[in-house]
């Protein structure tokens, strides 16, 4: 799965991506144990793929968290605990 076609995929569709990989990869390192893989090269192909739908996802959830943040939020006073304005102790 090449990075373009993750970034086409819905966040629902990411979610199931990302069940579906990680069972492929549970059954894989199963067949690995109990009998013979045809292609070893999958094992890595599929982590690669799992890592690409999981970095999307954490992408998605970034930006909307801070989107969330920059629309609605206030900060408080510029100062930092303990800290008058004026600079000196309390």
């Amino acid at each position: 799965m090449k990075p373009a076609e993750v970034k086409k995929l819905s966040t629902d569709d990411l979610k199931g991506e990302a069940m579906r990989l990680r069972r492929e990869l549970f059954d894989l390192r199963c067949q690995t144990t109990t009998e013979k893989v045809a292609d070893n090269s999958r094992i890595g192909k599929t982590r690669k793929d799992l890592a690409r739908v999981l970095t999307e996802q954490n992408a998605r959830k970034s930006v909307a968290t801070k989107g969330a943040t920059t629309k609605g939020a206030t900060t408080k006073g510029a100062t930092t605990k303990g800290a008058n304005a004026s600079g000196g102790k309390k």
